[in-house]
Formats: C-alpha cells, structure tokens, sequence
C-alpha cells in the first residue's frame, strides 16, 4: 500500500448532528426524575401545581362525604327560622327567633340565609344546603392557596397533610352549615384583593365578611395599619368610609325601623356564652366563666398583645410597602430585558455556545442599570432573612429570586417572584386573628374555621422543628376534635396557642431588616 503524501490533508471525521428533542423526550427529562418529584413535595414554587390537585381531591372527598356521613341538625334549622321571621316582614330584631334563641348576627346573614331559604325549598333540601357548602368551602380554599402560592412560605406537603386530615372542618362546612365559612370566605376574599392591590374591592368584601358575624372584627387591628402603610391617612379614612356605608346600607332595613333593638341584637359585644359549649375553658367553674372580671380581664390581655405585636407587624407593613412599590418601578425594565434577551436568543439558536452569552447581555440591549441590579440583590438577602431558615430545614434549593437562563437560554434572565413579599402582609394579618383567638372569652367548634387555614403559616413561621410544628398542628386537631371538650383538651390548647405565639414574638422581635435601608445603600 502506498503512502500518503504528507501535504495531503488528513480526513475529519464528520461531527455527528445531534438530532433535536422529541417532546415526549423533553417531558420525560424535565418532569419524570427523582428531582422534580422531590420539589413537588419540598419546595413552595410547586405549591400552585399541587393546588389544583389538592382542589381536585377535596372535591371528590367532600361528595363523599356528603352522600356517606350523616348530617347533623345543630343551627339550619334556627337560621331558617329566623330569616323566615325577617322575610313574613319583621324588622324587629328582639323578635327575630330561632328554635336556639334570638338572632344575634347583623344584616349580610339574614340576606344569605334568606336566599338560602328559597334555594332549599324553604330550608327542607338538606342535601342541596350541603353541596352550595361544598362549593363555599372549594372556593374559599382556592382563595387560601392562592396566598400560600404566592408568599411561597409552606411546602406542599404540609398543605397536603393538614388539610387533608381535619376532619373537624369538613364536619364544620358540609355537615352543620354554620355561617362562619360564609364570613371566612369575604375574608379570604378580601385579603387577596388587598395583595392585588384593589383595596375599595377588598374593603367591600371585608365589610360583607363583618356583616355575616363579627368575628372578622378580629382581622381589623392589622387591617388598618395595612391600610395606613399602603394608602396614608386620607385614603385609609376613604377605605373605612367604604366599609362603613356597606354596613349601613345593608342594615339600612333595620336601622330605619328598630335601630336599636338592631345594634343591640347583632353586635352586642358584651354577649356571654353558655359554659357547656366552650372549648378553651372547660376547666374553669362557670361562675369565674361568666364573670365580668374574668371578661375585661381576657380584654385588656388582648388589648396588651395588639399593643406589644404593633411595632414590628408595623416594619413588616411598611417592608411590604416599599417591595411593591419597588415592583411597579422595577417591572417595565425588567420585562424589557426579558424580552431583549429573547429576541436574542432567537436569533442566535444555532448552537448551544452562540446562545449563551446571548443570554448575558453584550450586545448592547436595554438591560437593568448597575445600581438596580445591586438592589434586586439587596432585596433578595433582605427577603431571605425575614424568611428564616425555612429553605435549610427543607434541604430544598432557594427560591427568592430564579435565573433560569443559565439552565434554559430561551427563559427570562431576571425573574424576581415580588409576590414572596406577600409574606410581610400575611403575617401580622393572620398574627392579629390569632391573637384574638388566644384571647377569646369562648371558643365554639364552629369557631376552628376562623384560624384553621392560617395554622399552617403562622406555625411554618417559627423556627421549631418541622416534629415540633407538626405535633403542634395534631395537638390543636386533637382538641378540636374532643366532643365534649374535657379539662385536658382545653389545657393542652392553651398551651399549643402559648408555644405557638412566644415561638412567633421569638422571630418577630429580632432585628427586621429595613428594604429602605437597603435601597440608601445602592444609591
């Protein structure tokens, strides 16, 4: 054989074409692993996948229930009762009766129950009663996973075991038909109106929450130095201008006609409530239960613990403020960016080593300045610190801030989740329902609803063990679920309600790092 000249170019061996991605290939590798199971069980980013789920499954579960478990007759029948008193023409409220006594809720009650009377055949349809609730209940905890999703504060496992596992609040919507979920519900409502932004719609629906039974009063201390914070004084005073005329305007029937007998009957404040029915004091003797010393006692401790919480829900407010006004500067240039950055990699998509430093920003683009590429970083360590060390316990990677374009040259390269600021309302608002409730002369069964879906964050915000946390969560259940409550029960749910507020005042008293500090320092 002859040999090759030396002049003579030595053949390349061709590159092999590396074919594209089928999309069955892609879905396999990005979603069938080890990894992505582990974040849909870990990680709060995956909270709004896991929610439709979670909506699914409670759907089917309370059809369930509904066609298995028996209903039990508690208050239905009463409620029928006295809207059925209102609508023969009676606006006198000393006279509005139910089989369980006078009428003691304001006016937004008589109306939905009033509809609620002609819907059931004049309140004989049980059964049709139980699926309305059924739907109050899907949508009300569409209305709380939409927060959770947004503060990324829990992992979906948590909001997987603990909603999944109360039976007492399945029992509470479906098999009594109190009105608490109805008041619960204009709340919820009204909190993700405020996170939206659109206040006159959440002051209204707030105001419809009062008007179904008082117990959203107990929202209202935090509520008003959001508004404060977010609006200033004028436009606070325009807000509760809003919720005041809701109030008249639907007790307007009453008001005109027996105003007193109205006030006197739907917000009496001085109520007192029967010792038999109580769960957070069956070991007191009635006599001490229904003192007024014992009363004006538990209101000044309530009165103290607003006081002593004000200063740092107040930091974390005006931490919220700044973030969102941050948002709406931030924002346009931000989605700029995003979309230069898209064009180039459009553009150079030929291989994967032109694609790259597209992503960086070289070629001249409009891109963030400097300064606010050093605040968005500022604002991520600040973030960080208010959250705790919440991601270290999970073991689960960080999700402030995302930069996908390092992973994915064709996502956005700045993608700050400002939503995560939700936190900073979220918690004194929920903080001041708990303290309420830690307060309370009497707790119902029914009463559970107020602060059930709050648990799950206001425990996840501590800095207990996640054994802690969840023994805490099934102390509460066991209490709740303890008919009739005993000496023990009572006990043990003061004492999960103290561990849990000194664990929150521990985390809430530290330091709070101040974002407008953060911003001095980049300019």
């Amino acid at each position: 054989m002859g040999k090759i000249p030396a002049n003579q170019p030595k053949s390349v061996p061709p590159v092999p074409r590396k074919e594209p991605q089928t999309l069955l290939a892609k879905i396999r590798k990005e979603y069938v692993s080890l990894t992505f199971a582990k974040s849909l069980i870990f990680d709060p980013a995956r909270l709004p996948l896991i929610s439709i789920l979670i909506l699914a499954a409670e759907l089917v579960l309370n059809v369930f229930v509904v066609q298995n478990v028996r209903y039990t007759e508690i208050d239905w029948k009463a409620y029928m009762q006295e809207c059925e008193g209102f609508l023969n023409g009676t606006t006198d409220y000393s006279q509005l009766r139910g089989d369980t006594g006078p009428l003691v809720y304001p006016a937004g009650f008589v109306y939905i129950y009033s509809a609620l009377y002609f819907l059931t055949s004049h309140g004989t349809n049980i059964r049709l009663a139980q699926y309305v609730f059924v739907g109050i209940y899907l949508l009300q905890l569409m209305l709380v996973l939409r927060l959770y999703c947004k503060s990324r504060k829990v992992p979906p496992y948590v909001m997987v075991i603990t909603i999944f596992t109360s039976y007492r609040i399945h029992s509470i919507y479906v098999l009594r038909l109190f009105n608490d979920p109805i008041a619960i519900l204009f709340l919820y409502a009204a909190l993700n109106a405020f996170i939206d932004g659109r206040w006159t719609l959440g002051s209204v629906m707030l105001s419809l929450g009062v008007s179904v039974k008082m117990n959203i009063l107990l929202f209202a201390p935090a509520i008003l130095l959001l508004y404060i914070t977010n609006l200033g004084w004028l436009k606070t005073a325009l807000q509760l201008t809003v919720c005041g005329v809701i109030q008249l305007i639907l007790g307007a029937p009453f008001l005109l006609t027996h105003p007193w007998q109205y006030l006197k009957g739907s917000f009496d404040l001085g109520r007192v409530f029967e010792h038999k029915w109580t769960v957070n004091y069956r070991f007191l003797e009635p006599e001490v239960f229904e003192s007024k010393v014992f009363h004006l006692a538990l209101l000044g401790l309530h009165l103290t613990l607003l006081l002593v919480f004000a200063s740092p829900c107040y930091k974390y407010f005006q931490n919220y403020c700044r973030l969102r006004h941050l948002e709406m500067m931030l924002m346009p240039q931000i989605e700029a960016q995003n979309r230069a950055e898209k064009e180039k990699v459009k553009k150079g998509k030929q291989s994967k080593a032109k694609a790259l430093p597209a992503a960086k920003g070289d070629n001249g683009e409009e891109k963030l300045t400097q300064d606010q590429e050093k605040f968005l970083k500022s604002f991520e360590k600040g973030i960080k610190k208010m959250s705790g060390k919440q991601q270290q316990q999970q073991n689960v990677a960080p999700v402030e801030t995302e930069s996908p374009a390092a992973a994915n040259p064709a996502a956005n390269k700045f993608s700050i989740h400002f939503d995560r600021s939700t936190q900073l309302a979220l918690l004194p608002i929920f903080l001041s329902n708990f303290i309420g409730i830690v307060c309370a002369r009497s707790l119902h069964y029914q009463f559970y609803v107020w602060y059930f879906h709050s648990l799950p964050y206001l425990t996840w915000y501590t800095e207990y063990t996640n054994s802690l946390k969840f023994l805490l969560l099934l102390l509460l259940e066991f209490c709740w679920n303890t008919y009739p409550s005993t000496v023990l029960s009572s006990v043990v749910l003061h004492a999960c309600h103290v561990c849990l507020l000194v664990g929150i005042g521990r985390k809430l008293f530290r330091r709070i790092p101040d974002l407008a500090q953060l911003n001095n320092k980049t300019e």
